[in-house]
């Protein structure tokens, strides 16, 4: 083989391997993406198969323990849908009803999201973003019938 033959060779090698390198990195982002959804979006089925968050109010009065166990049942509300979601495990201080929260999780067959991690609003202002936008165009839809 000539030196020229053998760069060319060479250079191809090299950009395999990086095309291969770059399709596992974008592979693995995509994997470890976890897209937010509103019970809305979550009862129009825009919802992924895989874990993704939960984001809306804790509805009052929803909030039910089961005796002698860390399992919680409580339904999401975006005050236009509602979703129920089973958690067992430690909930945060500042978890409440009335209040937002975002769920990661994934949906099960019966309809229920199953809880994986609860985050809880951290101070009396904050918002999921998600959540936000979710009430005020429920509130709009409300307003507008």
């Amino acid at each position: 083989m000539t030196p020229r033959r053998q760069r060319m060779v060479l250079i191809g090698l090299v950009l395999v391997g990086v095309s291969v390198a770059v399709t596992f990195a974008l592979r693995a982002f995509q994997e470890n993406l976890t897209y937010s959804f509103t019970p809305t979006e979550v009862a129009e089925g825009h919802t992924p198969g895989r874990s993704f968050r939960l984001g809306g109010l804790v509805l009052d009065g929803s909030l039910k323990r089961e005796p002698g166990s860390l399992t919680v049942h409580f339904l999401v509300s975006d005050l236009a849908n509602e979703v129920p979601v089973q958690y067992t495990g430690v909930l945060p201080d500042l978890f409440k009803e009335g209040k937002g929260v975002v769920v990661r999780g994934r949906l099960g067959a019966n309809g229920e999201f199953r809880g994986e991690e609860v985050i809880a609003k951290h101070d009396e202002n904050y918002e999921p973003p998600e959540v936000t936008d979710a009430l005020a165009k429920a509130k709009q839809r409300a307003a507008a019938q």
